[in-house]
């Protein structure tokens, strides 16, 4: 199971539409720069956080190409049925070798 995000959902939508706002009106010279900047006023622990938070934003609004985060939960969340089920058939392969075994044993009577 994965950890929860250390940052709230709306901090993280109000960080991405401060850069993209910032950079649309040229406040800074780079995007860069104003990734740094907002990080930092809003105590985001790493500006590359935050950076990965505007890309992720730019995918899902089809601005870049990738996988969208509904796209990537889908994908979790199958990757986590598969081993469910890989666990269970492991589980019916084991249970039917010992019945079979039962069945070719000699009968004591």
């Amino acid at each position: 199971m994965a950890r929860p995000s250390k940052y709230p959902r709306e901090l993280r939508e109000r960080a991405v539409r401060a850069v993209v706002e910032s950079v649309a009106e040229g406040r800074y010279p780079s995007e860069f720069e104003a990734i740094r900047s907002i990080s930092s006023k809003l105590g985001i622990g790493s500006p590359e956080t935050l950076r990965k938070w505007v890309r992720q934003a730019e995918v899902d609004g089809g601005s870049r190409p990738g996988k969208t985060t509904q796209e990537l939960a889908e994908i979790r969340e199958l990757k986590r049925e598969v081993a469910e089920l890989r666990r269970a058939n492991e589980i019916l392969k084991s249970a039917s070798a010992f019945f079979a075994a039962e069945f070719d044993r000699p009968s004591r009577f």
